[in-house]
């Protein structure tokens, strides 16, 4: 079985647990994942099955969508409210104050990833080290924030509601935190949802109960096709002498190709339309980057 499906990944799991289901529940034993969520995260997880597995790191890289939920006057060790509590006072920070500090953290800005993180650090992954009660100095990263939007609160309670628009590799709890202490009282994640990865949107996700009776009732348009999902790039179809040099790896000449503007990667497609993989023009050569294999 090759494509991807966009699971909706439950409360407490791993993105590596949802990957799992998913293998179980499809039969597929390659499986793979793009973006990972905290196991207190929930929503869109694109899983790759079979074949796809080999495009996961050329997916088009898209902005992402999150609604997080946090609560004032609170710190922990892990930036959410799954952590040790660090510190916890009286905020007494209003509404309109939030409105008016969310213009510094939108654009362009720079972001020191939380050490309970999957980022590696000398081929050891930060949480493991922040588990041995060991921290240590990280490079802050420029990301962007598209937006920021209240879309609820609660003043008494001192807890509020966000839609957060913003680049890959955003921390949606670093960014919680950091307001937190540009309000002056701290600030805790208490929920996350991911509404938009990768071209998917949580209207397409799926819980894995909700998978597990699709395909049961032989309802596979939740598979989507890998050449879908890479549809930002511009495709060129050959000929079939092209298609068979290009499938075995062979380079193909570019003064012989109809390619659609300036872009170095296209979607290689066969005279009958079948998806043949993903080409890297190379000065006068269309280099494979990757041959598709529906298997």
């Amino acid at each position: 079985m090759t494509g991807i499906i966009c699971l909706d990944k439950p409360d407490g799991m791993t993105s590596f647990s949802a990957v799992a289901a998913v293998r179980r529940i499809t039969g597929e034993k390659k499986c793979g994942h793009s973006g990972t969520l905290d196991p207190m995260a929930t929503g869109v997880l694109p899983v790759f099955l079979g074949g796809a597995t080999r495009f996961i790191e050329l997916l088009p890289v898209h902005d992402k969508s999150y609604t997080a939920s946090l609560r004032l006057g609170i710190t922990t060790d892990t930036l959410d409210i799954t952590g040790k509590v660090l510190s916890q006072r009286k905020a007494s920070v209003s509404h309109g104050q939030i409105e008016e500090l969310i213009p510094e953290f939108t654009g362009k800005i720079l972001q020191v990833p939380p050490m309970y993180s999957a980022i590696s650090k000398n081929g050891v992954r930060l949480y493991e080290l922040a588990r041995k009660g060991i921290e240590i100095e990280r490079e802050a990263r420029e990301i962007t924030i598209n937006s920021i939007i209240i879309t609820d609160f609660d003043e008494a309670a001192e807890e509020y509601t966000l839609e957060v628009s913003c680049s890959q590799g955003t921390y949606i709890r670093s960014l919680i935190s950091d307001i937190g202490e540009r309000l002056g009282c701290g600030a805790v994640m208490t929920a996350l949802r991911r509404t938009k990865s990768n071209g998917f949107s949580s209207s397409q996700a799926l819980t894995p109960e909700q998978l597990s009776l699709a395909l049961s009732r032989g309802e596979l348009s939740c598979i989507q096709s890998v050449d879908a999902v890479l549809g930002a790039y511009p495709e060129v179809h050959v000929t079939q002498p092209q298609a068979v040099r290009f499938s075995n790896g062979g380079e193909l000449d570019i003064n012989r190709l109809s390619l659609s503007g300036d872009c170095p990667t296209y979607r290689v497609y066969s005279p009958s339309g079948d998806f043949l993989g993903i080409g890297q023009a190379d000065a006068a050569v269309l280099r494979v980057k990757r041959v598709y294999n529906n298997i």
